[in-house]
């Protein structure tokens, strides 16, 4: 069974490789989806994929790469979403 979950990360997540993290890892996990950055300085994050590896991406998230500050994680169920193909960055 497929969840889908939308996140919005905010913090110090633009300009510290967050998109490419956050893709390497989903990918590694078996997730499909995208991250991208909003005007406003957060990251937004679709993961579709199994329970468990989706969770396991939500609590990756709330840390992120290196170079990131993440202060805080908003974390929605995603219903009635085309499921993406891969995953990707825009």
């Amino acid at each position: 069974m497929t969840t889908c979950r939308r996140s919005l990360i905010c913090g110090r997540v633009q300009g510290v490789f967050f998109r490419a993290s956050t893709a390497a890892r989903a990918r590694a996990l078996g997730i499909t989806g995208w991250a991208k950055n909003l005007p406003d300085g957060r990251v937004e994050v679709l993961a579709c994929g199994p329970h468990e590896s989706v969770a396991a991406l939500v609590d990756w998230l709330r840390q992120g790469p290196a170079g990131a500050r993440v202060e805080s994680v908003q974390t929605d169920a995603a219903e009635d979403v085309e499921i993406p193909a891969g995953f990707k960055t825009g």
